[in-house]
């Protein structure tokens, strides 16, 4: 018996330590975690990605999913603290500084840090079917970086969410909010849960909606304050009772009796 479904639980197939040294290096210096809490409980666990930085504070984009509230997903639960686990293994307090639950998209910024890297948004070409691509996720509690292959698929996403796309990558929750990349550390997309495979909303969509909550965006107002929210499910943690092979049933040969 034990938990499945944890937020510390890493990917089944990690590849981390295949990764060029050029892309750990990256990826190492602008993924992180972040985790909610409700007093000493936490709430939620995933990824984040640096997108700016300046003197006095520094953007980090993640999945809404980190805020939403536990008794309505149409709302964020404005009375969670978050907390970041930084590359330095320190961690600090973040504040949510944008949202859009119809993406699940959300900023948390933090101040008193500045990080070495930022995620660039080059330009990663046309995203083709059956390009490879790597998922990379970073554990809260142990800070550990983890990352899974895949391909992207032309499969239509089962989310409600026409610019869903969907990878082949299989990450757990604690990938929720993490980068989908190319093999030359390209940011593709922000990657979301799915039991098989993996929903990220990509690149293109995101800009947009980084666009707008700077106030230069030309997201239509119709979609930023859609009130027929998404679902974004994630599973529940819960125990695992390994199943028995059932014992055979026991046979009892009776005795033959020969008639003379």
């Amino acid at each position: 018996m034990h938990l499945v479904n944890t937020f510390e639980h890493e990917f089944a197939d990690d590849i981390w330590s295949e990764l060029t040294k050029k892309v750990a290096s990256n990826m190492s210096r602008i993924v992180v975690s972040l985790a909610s809490f409700n007093g000493e409980e936490r709430i939620f666990a995933c990824t984040g990605i640096f997108i700016g930085c300046n003197e006095s504070n520094t953007r980090i984009l993640t999945s809404a999913s980190l805020v939403r509230a536990s008794d309505d997903e149409n709302k964020i639960n404005d009375n969670l603290k978050i907390v970041v686990h930084l590359p330095n293994k320190q961690q600090t307090v973040g504040t949510l500084q944008h949202y859009n639950l119809h993406y699940n998209v959300a900023i948390v910024s933090i101040r008193g840090f500045r990080c070495l890297r930022t995620e660039e948004f080059h330009d990663p070409g046309e995203i083709k079917h059956h390009k490879k691509v790597l998922s990379i996720g970073r554990v809260f509690k142990s800070g550990k970086l983890m990352a899974t292959g895949g391909i992207l698929t032309d499969k239509p996403c089962k989310l409600d969410c026409k610019e869903l796309m969907v990878s082949t990558c299989r990450i757990s929750k604690a990938g929720i909010g993490g980068p989908l990349i190319d093999f030359h550390g390209n940011f593709i997309g922000l990657n979301f849960y799915g039991r098989k495979e993996t929903p990220f909303l990509p690149r293109d969509t995101i800009m947009k909606l980084l666009s707008y909550f700077d106030g230069k965006g030309d997201v239509s107002p119709e979609i930023m304050d859609n009130q027929n929210r998404n679902r974004w499910p994630v599973p529940e943690m819960r125990w695992y009772y390994p199943s028995f092979s059932k014992p055979k049933p026991l046979t009892i040969e009776m005795p033959k009796y020969v008639k003379y």
